[in-house]
Formats: structure tokens, C-alpha cells, sequence
């Protein structure tokens, strides 16, 4: 089962709590077109990690690659997972045309600002699109990371972020599925918007960068979709998800990691009992985040098998760790 309501409200609290000065980040990611290698055929999953000395990595054509970013701030950083969708000759496409958008982002530190960007990078492939006769979009989910204060998040989808510890694993994202939608218009409770969420598998969703929203419908059922992103924000989300804006400042906290997925990662007969098992199998300081993704993916490789739910997703996956700030010692100490 997800937590309850009140340990969600702890990782609010780690959200809100006075970050220390910044220190430095690990980082590790990876995208597979099948975990197990008897999955797709193509990998529609994208990536975006530019570092702080302004270097891009992220997939063309299915390869990684990697551009020198000009003008880009010492320090300042950005991550994003993106799941294409549409059909298979163009989600891939809107993946990479997203990604190409997000290489020619200034670095940015207002969330104001961040969102301006983007719903106007939104807003051009969405006609660019429309205007081929293609009804393409993806997941994204981006983290920008200035040098000093807390990071930007933006979401639109259903992949999602997680804030896991040694003692569990916590969504830090609501998933733009019909399952929220209901939700907002109050004909699902928290316990039945958990159950159809995170405990079952469906492939649903009502959002998506690029494809536009159904979202923000007064009914039941939406008959077109909205050109628009529409945001979730504590105005618009029911009690139980408060606090998980699709749009807000998140502190990385030094003893946490942080992970950012498609959901290759879950999409199994029993996401939960996966789930479960992250804070054993990614809470262990003494171990690289590389190490950990191993781990991980080798562990839903087997999953898969187990519960056979071929054909298994695409699968991408951004670690980040904090490193506990050094201890300074007392004027007049040493």
C-alpha cells in the first residue's frame, strides 16, 4: 500500500525545511529500450542532464550524445525525463523535438520564468505538430538546479519524482491521469485515487507536452482536448494531494536520494511491491549512484520476469544525491 496521507505530509516537511548551503550533487542516469532486452523494439524515452560546466547529454536517434551548452552559468544545472507517446513513429519525435527545446532554455532560476519558457516551447511544437497532422506529445518531467537555493521543479504526465530514505519511498508528483481528473471534481476519495494511481496498471493519461489536456474538464468525461497545459496547484488539487504542485521550489536534502522515471519503472502487474523495495535497494551511501542504477534495473529485469508483464517499457532513470555539507569547524577551534 502507498503511505497515508500524513507521511506524504513528511516529505512536504523535507521539502519546506531551511536548506542547507548547496553542496555537491551525484548524478547518474540511464534509459533502456527494454530492461529485460525481449521488450520494444524502439526506445521513446528521452533524457536531458546538463551539467554545471554547461555540457548536454542526452539521446538522438536512440544514441547518447552530447553538446557544449555556450553561455552556460558555473554550477547551475538541469535534469529531465521525457516518455514520448503518439504512435511509434512519433513519439520518439516529440521526445527529441523537446529535448532540442530544452538545449536552447537560458539556465533559469525564477519559477515564474521556468514556466513562461516552457509553456511557450509548449505551445510552439504543439502547432508545429498539429500543423503536420500529428496528435504526438510526452512526459516531462524537469528539474532545473541553480547553484545556490533549491531546485525548480515542472511536471506534465506521469512520470514522476520520488524522494527515497532507507526507511521509504515517497511520490513527489501527481500523475495526469483520468484518475486525478475525478479526483479534482471530487468523485474519487484519497484511498480510491491511491488504489486506481499507484496501485493498479493502466496506461491512461490526460496530459501530455506537446498533445495538450484534458484536465480542468467541469464534467466527467472531457470531448477535446485543450491546446493548454493545466497546471495542478494547491487551488485546483483535492485535500489529500496538497503540497504536490506540479510547479514549485524542491530542496534536494542531504540524505535523500531523488528519482526521476518514465514509468517503465512501475508499469508492472504489482507496482507497489517494487516500489517497496527502493529504500533497501537505494539508500546505501557507501555505494555510486551507477552502482545503485544496477542494482535497480537488474532488480526490475527480474520483476518483470516474475510477474510477466511483457512487453516490458521503456525505462529512464535520474538518480540525484546530495552530498552532506563538511563540518566547519568553531573560530578559534584546530
Amino acid at each position: 500500500m502507498m503511505p497515508s496521507h500524513n507521511a506524504m505530509n513528511t516529505v512536504n516537511a523535507v521539502e519546506q525545511s531551511v536548506a542547507p548551503p548547496n553542496s555537491p550533487l551525484e548524478i547518474a542516469v540511464r534509459s533502456l529500450r527494454s530492461p529485460t532486452g525481449r521488450g520494444r523494439h524502439e526506445n521513446q524515452d528521452n533524457y536531458l542532464r546538463v551539467d554545471g560546466q554547461g555540457q548536454a547529454t542526452f539521446l538522438w536517434r536512440e544514441e547518447e550524445t552530447r553538446r557544449q551548452l555556450p553561455h552556460w552559468p558555473v554550477g547551475h544545472q538541469r535534469i529531465a525525463v521525457l516518455d514520448g507517446m503518439g504512435g511509434h513513429s512519433h513519439g520518439r519525435e516529440a521526445a527529441e523535438q523537446t529535448v532540442q527545446g530544452l538545449l536552447n532554455l537560458p539556465a533559469i532560476t525564477d519559477l515564474d520564468q521556468l514556466s513562461i519558457h516552457l509553456d511557450a516551447l509548449h505551445r510552439r511544437l504543439y502547432q508545429e505538430f498539429h500543423d503536420r497532422g500529428l496528435e504526438s506529445g510526452c512526459t516531462l518531467i524537469l528539474l532545473e538546479i541553480p547553484r545556490e537555493g533549491p531546485a525548480l521543479l515542472f511536471h506534465v504526465g506521469d512520470s514522476r519524482a520520488y524522494a527515497i530514505s532507507a526507511e521509504q519511498a515517497q511520490c513527489l508528483t501527481v500523475d495526469h491521469v483520468p484518475a486525478t481528473h475525478l479526483a479534482m471534481i471530487g468523485l474519487l476519495d484519497g484511498a480510491e485515487w491511491v488504489q486506481q494511481v499507484h496501485v493498479q496498471t493502466n496506461s491512461q493519461i490526460s496530459q501530455a507536452f506537446i498533445l495538450g489536456s484534458t484536465l480542468g474538464a467541469p464534467g466527467r468525461y472531457a470531448e477535446v482536448i485543450n491546446a493548454e497545459l493545466y497546471e495542478l496547484h494547491d487551488g485546483n488539487l483535492p485535500l489529500f494531494l496538497q503540497g504536490l504542485n506540479d510547479r514549485r521550489l524542491l530542496p534536494l536534502e542531504p540524505g535523500w536520494i531523488y528519482l526521476f522515471a518514465s514509468d517503465g519503472l512501475w508499469h508492472l502487474a504489482s507496482p507497489q511491491a517494487f516500489i517497496q523495495r527502493w529504500p533497501a535497494l537505494l539508500a546505501p551511501p557507501e555505494r555510486s549512484l551507477e552502482a545503485l542504477l544496477d542494482g535497480l534495473f537488474a532488480e526490475l529485469a527480474e520483476t518483470i520476469q516474475q510477474q510477466r508483464s511483457q512487453p516490458d517499457d521503456n525505462c529512464t532513470v535520474i538518480l540525484v544525491r546530495r552530498s552532506a555539507p563538511e563540518a566547519s569547524s568553531t573560530p578559534g577551534e584546530g
